[in-house]
């Protein structure tokens, strides 16, 4: 990233912005280019390949669709971040790149929490009846938060406009000064909500979990295949929570105390936002590490998955074999 750190100010008591590193952009697109890549098999497999959805499957077509969705602003971000931050698509592009931004965070966030929820239901608790175990109510459930998460975004999007600072059009900056006390309350209406919240139940669930598959006979073929999916579920999923969301939301939180309170440390505020957008691209790695809990959490995708690269291959003929559909 950028190494000149900013040593004045504008209008006394604001922070120069400081153009980011050009390898933002690259990297930046290449890790979502590659998420739509996984994301897009994935959609397929999921909508073409697998002919019978339980309620898993339910919920991780629902993460794979919030993960797919953020692609298409990919190329507008980039423009924005090459172009030294100037938002040159007007206030409508701006609205929705924050409302989309939303939707895929928080989105994400929420049905990976689901999916740790519905494998410690499904592990813990197999004997017993849960709503979270039938289809048709986790396809309401899913409804009802896409409904949430569209509302969500675009108060967002309304809430946070496009600004006019030192000659550039900011969209979604730490340095539109005029929106700092609205960035710095909704940052914490975030943290709490989809980061602690999320993270805390789902560190509750795979702990549980964790402790109940320690438990399994391995001696059995199918007590062994459930506890070593269960294990790998429980590594890829605490892995995206602690590697890509976390960072991002402590650094952002510490981004916006300093902007309110300290908004004349121009250096400390170069380097925060340096490692925001850091953080920014290792937040994106989770398009890309999601396909793992499909693969690794449903034996309908990993079945569809090989199924579809024969076919890729060649031999379709195999497709005309039947396979029973599981429910772990």
């Amino acid at each position: 990233m950028n190494s000149t750190l900013p040593h004045n100010t504008i209008h006394g008591n604001v922070c120069a912005p400081e153009p980011q590193h050009i390898s933002l952009v690259v990297v930046l697109s290449l890790v979502y280019l590659l998420g739509l890549l996984l994301n897009g098999f994935s959609l397929w497999v999921f909508t073409c390949r697998i002919h019978k959805w339980n309620s898993g499957a339910v919920l991780q077509f629902n993460l794979a669709l919030s993960d797919a969705i953020i692609t298409p602003l990919t190329p507008l971000m980039a423009v924005y971040f090459a172009m030294d931050s100037n938002w040159i698509f007007g206030k409508f592009a701006c609205q929705l790149k924050i409302a989309v931004l939303s939707i895929h965070f928080n989105g994400s966030v929420i049905f990976l929490t689901l999916i740790s929820i519905h494998r410690y239901v499904f592990v813990v608790h197999f004997n017993r009846s849960s709503l979270i175990k039938r289809k048709v109510f986790v396809k309401k459930l899913c409804i009802g938060i896409w409904c949430l998460l569209i509302t969500i975004g675009i108060f967002y999007g309304w809430l946070l406009p496009v600004t006019n600072e030192a000659t550039h059009e900011r969209c979604l900056s730490i340095h539109q000064k005029t929106l700092t006390d609205a960035y710095f309350t909704i940052n914490f209406v975030i943290f709490f909500f989809w980061c602690i919240l999320p993270l805390s139940i789902s560190v509750f669930c795979y702990s549980r979990l964790a402790s109940s598959v320690s438990r399994i006979n391995i001696n059995s073929f199918k007590g062994q295949a459930v506890k070593t999916k269960s294990l790998r579920m429980i590594g890829i999923c605490l892995v995206i929570f602690g590697l890509c969301f976390l960072p991002l939301n402590v650094v952002r939180t510490i981004g916006v105390v300093v902007k309110k309170y300290h908004p004349t440390k121009c250096s400390l505020m170069l380097q925060l936002e340096t490692a925001y957008y850091a953080c920014y691209i290792v937040a994106g790695i989770n398009c890309c590490l999601d396909p793992l809990i499909y693969f690794f959490g449903s034996s309908n995708f990993t079945k569809a998955f090989r199924r579809s690269l024969r076919v890729i291959g060649g031999r379709q003929n195999v497709e005309n074999k039947t396979e029973p559909e599981t429910t772990i």
